[in-house]
């Protein structure tokens, strides 16, 4: 997975953890989590299409998905890693 933040903003900061609490409730050492700050490495982010922050990309297994927000849906957060 890769986690696209903007720096220290409220929303990133409560995403990342977010995500991090649901990987070790549901996915434990099965997991790998990649953070990528948008505002140090813009270009990276552009190559993953990301215009907002912050997005959670899963990249494998496939099929790929992408969740928006700060990942306080933890329900939908699930749905979108099956």
């Amino acid at each position: 997975m890769r986690l696209y933040v903007a720096g220290t903003a409220p929303n990133s900061l409560r995403a990342l953890a977010n995500v991090r609490s649901i990987c070790e409730a549901h996915y434990a050492f099965a997991h790998q989590l990649e953070v990528v700050d948008m505002l140090t490495d813009p270009v990276r982010a552009m190559a993953d299409g990301i215009i907002v922050t912050p997005t959670l990309l899963k990249l494998s297994p496939p099929p790929t998905a992408r969740v928006i927000g700060n990942l306080s849906d933890t329900a939908q957060v699930l749905f979108a890693l099956k």
